[in-house]
């Protein structure tokens, strides 16, 4: 118990210089300038389709997929899972997820790679700026481990570790993360609350051959070899504070409704709700909207839905879940996970 309130403290204590960072005031210089942005981006199904409101749980939805809100959400996974998820993302990018967790009574680790295949774009230099067959790749990454425990019947807490990297060509960059949450269950009434930290960690530093160039000799025919200094990218680190209700009906009807505020130390502050709809613990219907109400609404306001099934096997189980993101002037994106538990 003591260790719960410890960490409570600490997230706590870390909330006030976190919300400072994300203050909304016009003009501010810390928006924009952190790196990695591809860790803000939901990549499974549920999550997504929730509006990446998972900060407090759900009992309906997997650890795995919790992760990204949560690491205490782990606790969700009861026995073995596994878990694949691909994103179908804006401009052709795919996006890979692939995840195990397993139970060890009042604890659960879990290990995740998501990779994003962005694909091949032609070679342009400054001495050649017209696009010819020569092309280059790029990717990103992110491999994680994570380990959450349950304290008392009432509360959990989690922390996540991650190895974070891109590459461009011959130019790459890495970084180290932290994630750490608690969630809190109010008894049998259906109210659980959370509040997470993620993303907090080293800088994103680049180096390789692509730094290098050659530049002229005060415009003689000779030259000689620089390398391009870079500067350090702070990782977009993010303050979460969650809720949600779950109400079984009569005729095996349940509701979930989620509340989300997030706290960017690199952007405006962002809230988010979630609406989910089940039959029997088999078929899911859900619905999400994220808002950020200093700008205009019309580019500012990302609304997604999605559906579910489970399939009960003898010992096991198969989940299939499917969600729709509206990104404004992005376009839409896709995405399908599958996951089985055993």
């Amino acid at each position: 118990m003591y260790r719960t309130l410890l960490l409570v403290a600490l997230l706590g204590y870390a909330a006030g210089p976190a919300m400072a960072q994300g203050r909304d005031v016009p003009g501010d210089e810390r928006a924009g300038t952190a790196g990695a942005q591809f860790l803000l981006v939901p990549t499974t199904a549920r999550t997504t389709s929730l509006a990446n409101g998972l900060t407090a749980g759900l009992s309906s939805v997997s650890g795995l997929e919790s992760l990204q809100s949560n690491p205490a959400a782990l606790m969700a996974n009861g026995g073995t899972e596994a878990m694949f998820s691909y994103v179908d993302y804006v401009a052709d990018i795919g996006v890979s997820t692939f995840g195990v967790a397993q139970s060890f009574g009042n604890s659960n680790v879990a290990l995740f790679v998501t990779s994003w295949d962005i694909g091949d774009s032609p070679l342009t230099t400054a001495a050649s700026p017209d696009p010819t067959t020569v092309t280059f790749d790029a990717s990103n990454f992110v491999v994680g481990a994570a380990y959450a425990r349950q304290f008392t019947d009432r509360i959990a807490g989690g922390v996540t570790v991650k190895a974070v990297g891109e590459q461009i060509d011959d130019v790459s960059g890495n970084a180290v993360a932290f994630d750490a949450g608690v969630t809190y269950n109010v008894g049998e009434t259906g109210l659980q609350f959370g509040v997470s930290l993620r993303n907090f960690g080293t800088k994103m530093s680049y180096a390789g051959n692509g730094l290098g160039s050659t530049d002229p000799i005060g415009g003689s025919p000779g030259s000689f070899p620089v390398e391009v200094s870079t500067d350090s990218y702070e990782l977009p680190s993010l303050l979460n504070f969650g809720s949600s209700y779950t109400r079984q009906f009569a005729g095996d009807v349940s509701v979930a409704v989620l509340g989300n505020f997030r706290s960017n130390a690199y952007d405006q502050a962002e809230f988010a709700g979630g609406l989910e709809l089940g039959y029997g613990g088999l078929a899911y219907a859900r619905a999400g909207v994220n808002v950020m109400p200093d700008q205009d609404q019309s580019a500012n306001e990302f609304w997604s839905v999605g559906a579910g099934l489970r399939l009960p096997l003898s010992n096991s189980g198969i989940a299939v879940d499917y969600a729709f993101r509206q990104m404004g002037d992005l376009g839409d994106q896709n995405l399908i996970t599958a996951s089985l538990t055993f």
